[in-house]
């Protein structure tokens, strides 16, 4: 152990005796200048520049949060109502914030329903000095539940030690801790009813100190009163986290909980450069850019260099490139290296100082079959009521053969699915809807059918095969037996069972209730926080009443169970979604017709009935959270395209062209679709997107210029390789009908930003694609520290006021981390239109 690790234990030690850590002189001080937040080198402490956002508070993204040595290491530093807090357990809400950069001082004001506090955080030296002030003594029902918290990663402390008071520890790679049941509902469990448990504390001192051999993980928990203590959260989920914790006294008022906090700041400390580029390499006639990533204070004189692999296993440097200095984002400085005069083909990589690249190819083939992976296993994969197989491996079984259940009346669930005050439909409350389980894929890292995700991949992936010909058959689809085999060619294009699988899911819909509906999602936390195959969720037997709990029996009807586990359909009318349904069944038509007349007749024919249905009548406004479809005039928009597209018939046209100029005000989202509808409308509606596009090629220009990837980053508890993608798809679409106005640059630039050219690490987004990519991700897999290949994950998440993140260490960050299915099919699109592109 070197001289600085000795003098931490030493102080651990001494923390027994009442000695201060506070003070070491030769350790950098805080300051609280050019940020809202303190600093040093390699230490930011930041106090609430993040807040809990409502519905999604355990995002990992709020109060007190530590970024060490480059690294977020802790966050949620707050007054909790148990020692580890859930998604849906209580948080207080943010009053204000009050930052006096000239005394050091940063004051947060919070409130829960029943008391108040104030959090202050102050600079000593090299320490801050957290504390927790009442105004009014603690309500005798919060009294041993209010505390204050401090969440670490476990991740960031895996095979490291800590101390308390002095006695060493080594920090659990798995928990496996004594448990406390309680009485109380318990949500970060995951149960539904019934007693819960809570880890009991596996240490409590008066002074914690972290990782204290690490100088890179060094932190030191001292309090004034009493002792904190310290729990492994993993014990009641697998998203816990190490949490440090202090009671809040009962009867007290004033400052009743005093910490002091120490993170090691290691002298003149530099975040080791980043080589932003292509993981997948580029094509040999088109741009070729990386950009170098630098801590703001790193000023060293260095050069990027491309070298390329001779035949005897040398990377040798090779003339070409250009390097300039782009300026500052965010917290970062950025130099940027152009290569794009280098064509000949071979396998290159790029240094910075000693920093290296992963390799990467030069070839006319680089960007070909890049969308494989999404299409041949993600996709796959994500279809609900099949099992699905590959080779030796069960991904999932036959998942939800019990779908579903009537969700209750005027009841707001988790997940942002919400019931009316009717259902809107012929079955009661907790009664089984026939014919729900069929089609679907299975929205995200959970396993709910959301219906606007059904109908925009739908579309997507039609618009995939339309334009590029896809037809690529490498997956076996079989609804009779409700099997899926991976790498068995079927004679099919994979493309199109795809479509058919959504397109089923939404036909089925209609066809038991007469409308659209939100979604089928899982009745209580419990199942929502499953992980694994999704078909040990439920039974798969309807639920039956009349039996027993956990009784079956088997009749003419099938299978019965008496256990309530079936998921519940929320079926408010909402137009949008019948409009959004619509036009997903009328581009399922265009596909199938010449394969399954039947069923695309059938498509066609429900399409063409919702619109007239629609048009009836006063259309159905309920709207909730992000389950209840797009703006109604979008939708209705997009079903019109989509039904002119597929039948020409002009009185869609004519709807069209009503509903062009609100389209025209929201050209970034509705780009894609105007232009469809461009060969079957008259001049007039092509001089109007004509002009349009103009206007956003200007926006585009400025999207290049205002950071150093080109590209929309945007900000918000979900990160944005979706608004990437949509960006790098509308420039396609505008570059194919206007070539002389949109060039294709917004298409390679989205394409290599989610091939590792974007902030914070040079990670592909895209698992399994590319040298480097998201192997640890969150999907149903992510207990397991792995990856599901072709997945695309939501990417860099942008940290008040000016930290970008991406994790590789802990799959739980499901705002950066969680793959989505709409980008799947997006990607499949983007990918080939990269592959498609002019020089």
């Amino acid at each position: 152990m070197g001289s600085s690790g000795k003098r931490w234990m030493i102080l651990a030690l001494l923390a027994t005796s009442g000695a201060s850590v506070a003070q070491a002189p030769e350790r950098p001080q805080l300051r609280l200048d050019r940020a809202d937040y303190f600093e040093a080198p390699g230490v930011n402490w930041l106090v609430f520049s993040n807040v809990n956002e409502g519905l999604f508070a355990d995002s990992k993204i709020s109060g007190v949060e530590l970024i060490q040595q480059g690294v977020r290491t802790a966050t949620n530093g707050d007054v909790r109502l148990s020692a580890t807090p859930g998604q849906w357990d209580p948080a207080a809400a943010f009053v204000s914030r009050r930052v006096d950069k000239a005394n050091g001082v940063i004051d947060v004001v919070m409130r829960y329903p029943d008391f108040g506090y104030t959090i202050q955080a102050q600079r000593r030296g090299a320490s801050v000095v957290l504390s927790v002030s009442l105004d009014r003594p603690l309500p005798a029902a919060q009294v041993g539940k209010a505390g204050l918290n401090l969440e670490f990663v476990p991740s960031a402390y895996f095979h490291k030690s800590y101390a308390a008071d002095g006695k060493p520890a080594l920090f659990p790679r798995y928990p496996a801790d004594a448990m406390t049941l309680t009485a109380e509902r318990n949500l970060a469990s995951g149960r539904s009813d019934g007693p819960g448990a809570e880890p009991r504390a596996i240490a409590s001192a008066r002074q914690l100190v972290l990782a204290p051999e690490d100088p890179a993980r060094r932190v030191g928990i001292m309090t004034r009163d009493g002792s904190v203590s310290l729990f492994d959260g993993r014990n009641q989920a697998q998203n816990g986290w190490f949490v440090v914790r202090q009671l809040l006294p009962g009867g007290r008022t004033g400052k009743v909980i005093e910490w002091t906090l120490d993170a090691n700041s290691v002298p003149d400390w530099l975040r080791p450069p980043v080589i932003g580029h292509s993981q997948v390499g580029y094509r040999s006639d088109l741009p070729k850019i990386a950009t170098i990533e630098l801590d703001r204070d790193d000023r060293r004189a260095l050069r990027p260099r491309l070298l390329r692999l001779t035949p005897g296993g040398d990377f040798t440097p090779v003339a070409g490139g250009s390097t300039r200095e782009w300026g500052n984002y965010l917290r970062y400085r950025y130099v940027r290296f152009d290569f794009s005069d280098v064509t000949t083909p071979g396998t290159y990589a790029i240094d910075y100082g000693p920093t290296r690249s992963a390799a990467f190819p030069i070839d006319a083939g680089a960007l070909r079959g890049l969308w494989h992976l999404t299409n041949d296993v993600y996709l796959p994969i994500a279809m609900d009521h099949m099992t699905v197989n590959e080779a030796y491996r069960v991904w999932h079984g036959d998942s939800h053969r019990d779908d579903a259940r009537q969700a209750p009346v005027n009841h707001e669930h988790i997940d942002l699915y919400r019931q009316g005050p009717t259902t809107d439909s012929r079955f009661k409350p907790g009664e089984h809807i026939p014919g729900l389980a069929v089609g679907g894929w299975l929205d995200a890292g959970d396993f709910d059918i959301r219906t606007q995700t059904q109908y925009q991949v739908v579309r997507q992936l039609v618009d995939a095969a339309e334009t590029f010909g896809i037809d690529r058959d490498t997956v076996s689809v079989d609804w009779t037996t409700r099997r899926v085999e991976m790498h068995v060619p079927d004679g099919v294009p994979d493309i199109l069972q795809q479509i058919r699988h959504g397109s089923l899911q939404l036909l089925a819909q209609f066809g038991a209730v007469g409308h659209a509906i939100h979604g089928i999602v899982e009745p209580d936390v419990g199942q929502y926080t499953h992980l694994g195959d999704a078909a040990s969720k439920t039974d798969g037997l309807v639920y039956d009443p009349a039996l027993k709990p956990y009784q079956r029996a088997y009749d003419t009807r099938g299978g019965r169970s008496g256990t309530p586990d079936d998921r519940w359909a929320f079926t408010s009318k909402a137009s949008a979604l019948d409009y959004g349904s619509a036009a997903a069944l009328a581009a399922t038509y265009r596909v199938w017709k010449d394969r399954d007349p039947a069923f695309a007749t059938r498509c066609l024919d429900r399409a063409r009935r919702i619109w007239v249905d629609e048009h009836r009548h006063a259309p159905d406004l309920f709207r909730h959270g992000n389950t209840t479809g797009g703006p109604i005039d979008e939708e209705e928009f997009t079903a019109a395209v989509e039904l002119l597209v597929a039948t020409g018939d002009q009185r869609y046209a004519e709807r069209v062209e009503a509903l062009a100029p609100a389209m025209l005000r929201r050209f970034d989202a509705t780009a894609t679709t105007m232009v469809k509808a461009l060969p079957h409308l008259p001049d007039r509606y092509r001089l109007l997107v004509e002009e349009a596009a103009r206007a956003w090629a200007v926006r585009a220009k400025a999207v290049e210029t205002a950071n150093p990837f080109g590209v929309p980053i945007t900000a918000g508890g979900w990160a944005g390789s979706g608004a990437v993608l949509n960006f790098g798809l509308t420039a396609d679409a505008l570059h194919r009908a206007f070539p002389a106005i949109v060039d294709g640059a917004p298409v390679l630039r989205a394409l290599d930003f989610l091939h590792g050219h974007h902030p914070a690490s040079d990670r592909s987004f895209v698992s399994g694609v590319g040298a480097v990519s998201k192997e640890v991700a969150y999907g149903s897999n992510r207990a397991d520290f792995s990856f599901i290949p072709g997945g695309v994950v939501p990417g860099v998440l942008l940290l008040k006021p000016d930290y970008p993140e991406n994790r590789d260490d802990w799959p739980f960050f499901w705002g950066e981390n969680e793959y989505v299915v709409p980008e799947g099919a997006m990607y499949i699109t983007l990918a080939n239109a990269a592959a498609r592109l002019r020089s």
